[in-house]
């Protein structure tokens, strides 16, 4: 396009403004120039300009300060025609500047413009900043406007296809090097949408597309690009576009390239999956180099299945085998991402399924897990895409989603009903522990699940709901137990726990007959913890297995320093845990403690609880005999308190009764003295003797002798005490008696 019209343009006073054409597409160009009459001038004489099958488009500004305003907010302006001398000397010098420089932007032409024909910028300026052409706006004719328009907006255009070409390889570069993270197939897809337009010479417009797992019939959006970009990791019907919907099925199904109007899709062929790259395009496939593609495609059919391969083994690796549904690993790592944000309206939950072992002992591990399918199943379906569905245990199932979805009501409504396991319909009650979002202390998931399951323990052990939802003093509470479990721990192995003993008194003869062994735990200050506390945990961390060998080590080495010591011979209970009794061998390793001593089993008298019968009765009952055989005393502690069956008394080799302090306190009200006076009656008609616990009071003492209670221990005769006090306490009785 040339023009006979060799005046300079600038010259030219003309108040008529030619109207740019319109498209689709144009080349966007910035005029910058403090002159209202340059911006008209230079409109008119590039508004009928073509370039490449594309109008130009014209921006304005007035000074540099709106020229960095537009560039700051306005993508893709292919060159500017920039006057220099504007609100300053060298306005038109910094914006140059700044484009190079602050925005980085090197793809953007840049033509300096000047009224000042004896100004010049210097030539370090128009080298460093990459400046196009430099221009006085007198020598500016239009014939000459056009050619520097046209080489600007050829030299964008080539940099343009070089760095999109260069984004599209390091998509796919990255991509591959980072195939193992979770966005894998997505980036390599997008790194094909791009690399493809490039090659083609394109704007990265379209979509890759391939057949869900398992399903022929859905069409996922892998990976997209500009207007598409939106619909990644959908269905590809969620375009709302028939024309690329049928397009991208047609190429998966005749398995070759089409070219059709407005659009190439190309066909991706691996060995085990196959994918479409659907691409906007008005150029046919003809005019492209065909060898060139093709080698392209096969490339990109490689790493597509290498790609997909490393997503099914992150799939396999973050997916439950049983259910289906995401596994442990998926949800810490979800509760990670959540942990960032702390989003104030999202709830963690854990749903633990109450005595779900008893399905699998009853009906079997295949119902069991037919069981689990189906509590997953109505999870997902029924709590909706927003709650993220995953299994983190055995029978225990973690949720992330609004707090308005995740509440204790919504998750027991879905229990209500029975679950379907093959022909079962089997009923299920839950427990679950619930933690907001925003409790995350740190930028990690952790937090948020070790809170959610401290609500969920804090549930099953405190709450009537069977739900609670975390609360700062709750992990407070936690940290605490676990400090005094290290602290018994360290402790013990050092042997700083001690062994007291309460005298258990004849009521007949007001003499001590005998002592039950009591653990203390001294603390350096002077104070003690009390064994109601230090004892449940000793028994939660299994810690209390030794402390009670210890404490039976310690009861025979009593005994034996008693008799050394001349004193009266006298029986020493020692109180066993549940954990204890669990060791089928426990009874050997009394015996071997009495050997070692050289004590007589009918010394030592073993108390145990309604709590350790009701647990295993036959395996009780074969360990208490086993330890009658040796003449060892049995006795049952705490008598009443636990409600059970009272059967066992006439199976168990019982040798005494101890009634609780709770029955002794309430011994001056009438409904106390009828529980009293009928364990009395039962034990004596059994043959068994009984010790009343707990006794302060002389009227206490009084009424129990009346009642022939045989023995009695409390405040009231002596509180517990260190063995060398005890010892003081027996040789003052003995001399009492000589």
């Amino acid at each position: 396009m040339s023009s006979n019209n060799e005046e300079p343009l600038f010259l030219i006073d003309d108040d008529d403004e030619a109207q740019a054409i319109t498209a689709l597409e144009s080349w966007k160009i910035l005029i910058v120039d403090d002159d209202q009459e340059i911006h008209a001038v230079t409109k008119m004489a590039l508004s009928d300009v073509i370039i490449a099958d594309k109008s130009l488009e014209f921006i304005h500004a007035y000074s540099g300060e709106q020229a960095m305003d537009v560039l700051a907010h306005q993508d893709n302006i292919a060159m500017v025609l920039l006057d220099v001398v504007m609100e300053s000397d060298d306005a038109g010098l910094k914006v140059a500047r700044a484009i190079r420089s602050e925005l980085r932007n090197d793809e953007i032409r840049i033509v300096l413009r000047t009224g000042q024909p004896g100004y010049a910028p210097e030539e370090s300026v128009i080298k460093d900043y990459d400046i196009n052409d430099y221009k006085t706006k007198t020598e500016l004719t239009r014939s000459r406007l056009l050619t520097t328009v046209y080489a600007a907006i050829r030299s964008y255009q080539q940099l343009r296809t070089i760095n999109e070409n260069r984004r599209g390889l390091r998509k796919i570069i990255h991509s591959a090097s980072n195939l193992m993270e979770k966005h894998s197939i997505v980036n390599f897809s997008e790194g094909v949408v791009t690399q493809l337009a490039s090659l083609l010479g394109l704007s990265a417009e379209g979509i890759v597309g391939a057949r869900a797992p398992h399903q022929d019939n859905e069409i996922l959006v892998l990976g997209a690009a500009g207007q598409f970009a939106g619909s990644i990791n959908r269905s590809l019907s969620s375009l709302n576009s028939k024309f690329i919907e049928d397009a991208v099925k047609q190429c998966l199904r005749e398995k070759r390239h089409l070219q059709l109007e407005g659009a190439s899709v190309f066909f991706i062929d691996g060995q085990v999956h196959q994918a479409a790259a659907y691409i906007e395009t008005a150029e046919l496939l003809e005019n492209y180099d065909q060898e060139l593609l093709e080698v392209f495609l096969a490339n990109i059919a490689v790493g597509f299945e290498n790609a997909n391969l490393f997503e099914e083994l992150r799939a396999a690796a973050y997916r439950d085998p049983l259910t289906g549904v995401a596994n442990r690993g998926e949800f810490s790592r979800r509760l990670t991402s959540l942990a960032k944000h702390k989003d104030e309206k999202t709830v963690v939950a854990i749903i633990d399924i109450d005595h779900f072992s008893d399905v699998n002992d009853g009906l079997g591990q295949d119902v069991g897990n037919l069981l689990l399918r189906s509590v997953a199943l109505r999870l997902s379906e029924q709590l909706g895409q927003e709650v993220f569905v995953s299994r983190i245990a055995a029978d225990v199932f973690g949720l992330i989603g609004p707090e308005e979805i995740i509440s204790p009501r919504n998750l027991n409504e879905l229990f209500r009903l029975p679950y379907r396991a093959g022909e079962h319909h089997i009923p299920l009650s839950i427990t679950c522990g619930f933690t907001a979002a925003s409790n995350s202390e740190h930028e990690s998931g952790k937090s948020l699940l070790k809170q959610a399951y401290i609500a969920l323990k804090n549930a099953k052990k405190n709450s009537f709901e069977r739900h609670n939802y975390y609360l700062p003093y709750m992990e407070q509470e936690t940290q605490r137990r676990l400090h005094i479990v290290r602290m018994l721990r360290a402790d013990f192995a050092d042997r700083r726990l001690q062994v007291w003993y309460q005298p258990q008194i004849c009521l007949t003869t007001q003499r001590i007959i005998g002592v039950e062994s009591l653990l203390r735990w001294p603390q350096r200050d002077g104070s003690y913890i009390s064994p109601g506390e230090f004892i449940p945990l000793a028994e939660y961390s299994g810690l209390i297995v030794d402390i009670g060998a210890w404490v039976i080590e310690e009861a025979c080495q009593q005994i034996r320093q008693f008799d050394e010591l001349g004193l009266p011979e006298l029986r020493v209970a020692v109180n066993v845990s549940v954990p204890q009794f669990r060791m089928r061998d426990f009874p050997e390793l009394v015996e071997q403690q009495l050997q070692n001593h050289n004590v007589s089993p009918d010394r030592l008298e073993l108390e145990i609880t309604e709590s350790i019968v009701m647990e295993d009765p036959d395996l009780v009952a074969d360990i208490l005999y086993r330890l009658k055989r040796q003449g060892i005393h049995v006795a049952i502690d705490d008598f009443g308190v636990g409600f059970s069956s009272l059967s066992y008394l006439q199976k168990l080799p019982l040798d005494r009764i101890k009634i609780d302090k709770t029955f002794v306190h309430n011994s001056n009200e009438d409904s106390g003295r009828i529980i009293i006076e009928t364990i009395v009656n039962m034990a004596h008609r059994l043959g068994l003797s009984v010790l009343a616990e707990g006794v302060e009071l002389e009227e206490q003492v009084s009424y129990f002798k009346n009642l022939e209670v045989a023995e009695a221990q409390g405040f009231h005769f002596a509180k517990p005490m260190p063995a060398a006090k005890l010892a003081e306490l027996l040789a003052k009785q003995s001399a009492n008696v000589n």
